[in-house]
């Protein structure tokens, strides 16, 4: 079961406003329900695929500056499991992540399809956690 996110959510990981994902709702580029007359809720494992197709990877070179430790969050596009190890993607703005971790890691992360995560990056190391 994927998860899910109000809205706000939904606009603030995609990096686009509230009235964007509205309009995609509205036409049908975004999937949302709305149970007991509650707040529309967007899938995630539909909200995992429209992020995956909004930003190009940026041109090398032409980011800016930036400390030793970014954290970025974002969500879950991928994630391939073997018996010991896992292979995670992360799409984070433009940026898509990639994380090779045990699969006992991912698993009691109980990261899926959807669900959001922060990649963090320090040197070579990218540490993934869920907020």
């Amino acid at each position: 079961m994927s998860a899910t996110y109000r809205i706000a959510e939904a606009a603030q990981l995609l990096g686009v406003s509230d009235d964007t994902v509205r309009r995609w709702i509205d036409g049908d580029r975004l999937a949302a329900s709305r149970g007991a007359g509650g707040p529309a809720q967007v899938d995630g494992a539909d909200l995992a695929r429209v992020a995956t197709s909004l930003h190009e990877a940026p041109v090398p070179g032409t980011t800016s500056g930036s400390s030793a430790r970014n954290r970025l969050t974002g969500i879950v596009t991928k994630v391939v499991r073997d018996t010991v190890m896992a292979q995670v993607e992360i799409q984070c703005g433009p940026y898509r992540m990639v994380s090779l971790m045990s699969r006992e890691a991912a698993d009691e992360l109980g990261l899926e399809i959807g669900v959001r995560a922060v990649a963090t990056v320090k040197a070579t190391q990218v540490s993934v956690d869920v907020p």
